[in-house]
């Protein structure tokens, strides 16, 4: 009987876009189930100098209701390497443009005796369209006027 191949991927996923669709449906295809690792509010307020538009539980409700994941989890308040410990992964798959966090991986996969578990980038789709960054500067005006009414 064949083990599961168990795929796992991280990010903050505040604004859901197709970009992010590409990146899950792809992690999906290198295995048979998907763990989505959401970022807490309180790390991205202290990576990116700001919060997340949409509170965690929130995010992690709609990327719940997207079907994209099988599984979707908070990060680790204390240790970030935490879930990868947890939930084994045979795959982690790294958007683009992460560079949290990544620099001690294969360290922390080794000390885990995970040494076997493959690390993959994928390339960005479309990034002068679907870029969070972008995306949040487009939807922040529109939100300030909703609040004021």
């Amino acid at each position: 009987m064949s083990k599961n191949k168990k795929v796992m991927v991280f990010g903050t996923f505040d604004i859901l876009h197709p970009g992010h669709t590409y990146l899950l449906r792809k992690a999906k295809k290198m295995g048979d189930y998907l763990t989505v690792v959401l970022a807490r509010d309180e790390t991205v307020g202290k990576v990116k100098g700001r919060y997340p538009l949409n509170k965690e539980r929130q995010r992690q409700e709609k990327m719940a209701k997207s079907k994209l994941a099988d599984k979707v989890v908070l990060g680790s308040r204390r240790n970030k390497y935490e879930v990868i410990k947890k939930y084994r992964p045979d795959v982690i798959v790294l958007g683009y443009d992460q560079r949290v966090f990544v620099d001690k991986l294969q360290e922390k996969l080794t000390e885990f005796d995970l040494a076997e578990t493959k690390i993959k980038r994928l390339p960005a789709y479309h990034p002068e369209k679907y870029k969070s960054s972008l995306l949040r500067k487009k939807l922040l005006p529109k939100r300030r006027e909703k609040n004021r009414k």
